[in-house]
């Protein structure tokens, strides 16, 4: 999630300027025509941004949703703008129609906002006094151990059954939407409290309940109390069958833990070729390679070849307890962390989304190269992370694009065309 949260002019959480390769940008025009879809942005956050959507050079933006506040503007900016079937996503782009997908879902750094009254023991009852113990229960420090005025400013919790029994009042109303934005952060810090000359220079066009340049207090969420937030909106969307968008930061093993207790027990049973021969009624002959050539076959780079493997497990019609589709924005772990949810096991399709605003402008770029690569051609997409809609979100997603199709060494049509496919089978299960 990058927004007004940083208060810098630059969509870059470090201010810093993003490079742009401008020799691959001269190189050759870009296939805008092929399409080009936003795997991950907030434009609701600059809600003035969103008449220029009709205008963009983007086919459709994934919009996200994070907190109390924007919820219902990313509802009703899809009531106008929204995609109703798959195949306008393929048909010639009109300048109203089709132009987003909704997703809804609660950040991790507004979780303290939440109080999980599914729990035995529900960190908060109502009471003033109830309310600066929910604080001190779900963040670290404890805000009363250092100022007690600081829980006092903070809003009311809301209880997490409320909010579950509200999103999925708007999956309903919205039938392609995801679940998102949601995840993990270890990293994060609440913003200190309001004061009259942060209220005086707020900025009024920009959607309330960001940073919008305070400076951060000491206090986290506990990691406890955004996985119970988590994994509750994960259940959901298995429930429901939508695909989600998840943010981690800082903590990618406790992520990947934290969506693999859910699939426990539906894992997928990974067979070698024999035993797939041997359990195949009716097999005569599945390739005229030699069994020993089949069982050292190198990967492919592409998941639909490169994953041999034979589900066992529960069928796949009904309600899951997990997600069938997870992509991890703007993914900034490890190759190891790649090859942990691409394991043949894993039930759920999991894709990889990268932006030129977090995975290069904070210096991770080598580190985004080697998993780019380690990502198969089918499960990588692109975003721009932006919280304005318009010229400059082309711009990014422009620039994403050509720097995935140099690292996969894809010719910029092929690749554009690649990454459109990948985002069709996100979002709708083609």
């Amino acid at each position: 999630m990058c927004q007004q949260h940083s208060g810098d002019p630059e969509p870059s959480a470090s201010g810093t300027q993003i490079p742009h390769d401008d020799a691959d940008i001269s190189l050759e025009p870009f296939p805008w025509d092929a399409g080009v879809f936003d795997a991950h942005c907030h434009p609701t956050d600059t809600m003035a941004s969103i008449a220029s959507i009709p205008d963009m050079k983007a086919r459709v933006l994934t919009v996200m949703s994070t907190r109390s506040q924007d919820q219902h503007l990313v509802s009703d900016v899809a009531s106008r703008y929204g995609v109703k079937d798959s195949n306008i996503t393929t048909s010639p782009r009109s300048s109203d129609e089709g132009r987003l997908v909704p997703s809804f879902g609660w950040h991790p750094w507004f979780a303290y906002q939440i109080y999980d009254d599914l729990s035995p023991n529900p960190t908060y009852d109502g009471t003033s006094s109830g309310k600066i113990s929910h604080y001190d229960k779900v963040l670290s420090p404890p805000p009363s151990s250092k100022d007690v005025s600081f829980s006092e400013c903070l809003p009311d919790p809301q209880p997490l059954s409320e909010f579950l029994q509200e999103t999925r009042s708007r999956l309903e109303k919205h039938p392609l939407a995801l679940v998102g934005e949601v995840g993990l952060d270890k990293a994060f810090r609440l913003p200190q409290n309001w004061t009259s000359a942060h209220e005086d220079q707020r900025d009024e066009g920009l959607t309330p309940g960001g940073r919008e340049g305070r400076q951060l207090s000491p206090h986290r969420v506990q990691m406890s109390h955004q996985v119970a937030v988590l994994q509750a909106q994960l259940r959901l969307a298995g429930e429901m069958g939508r695909a989600v968008s998840v943010h981690g930061v800082q903590g990618h093993g406790v992520l990947y833990d934290t969506i693999a207790k859910l699939w426990k027990g539906h894992e997928r049973v990974v067979l070698s070729r024999r035993d797939q021969r041997r359990i195949a009624e009716g097999a005569e002959d599945f390739s005229s390679s030699s069994e020993d050539e089949m069982e050292d076959e190198g990967p492919s780079n592409s998941t639909n070849t490169k994953l041999r493997k034979v589900n066992l497990g529960p069928g796949k019609q009904g309600p899951k307890p997990y997600p069938p589709r997870i992509c991890l924005h703007s993914f900034s772990g490890p190759v190891e962390v790649v090859k942990q949810y691409l394991h043949p096991s894993v039930p759920a399709k999991v894709f990889f989304s990268f932006s030129v605003v977090i995975n290069w402008a904070t210096g991770g770029g080598d580190k985004a190269e080697e998993a780019i690569r380690a990502v198969p051609d089918d499960r990588i997409l692109v975003e721009s992370d932006l919280h304005t809609a318009g010229e400059r979100m082309d711009e990014y997603l422009e620039e994403i694009c050509r720097r995935i199709c140099k690292i996969k060494g894809w010719g910029l049509r092929e690749g554009v065309e690649q990454l459109g496919r990948n985002w069709r089978e996100f979002i709708f299960g083609e």
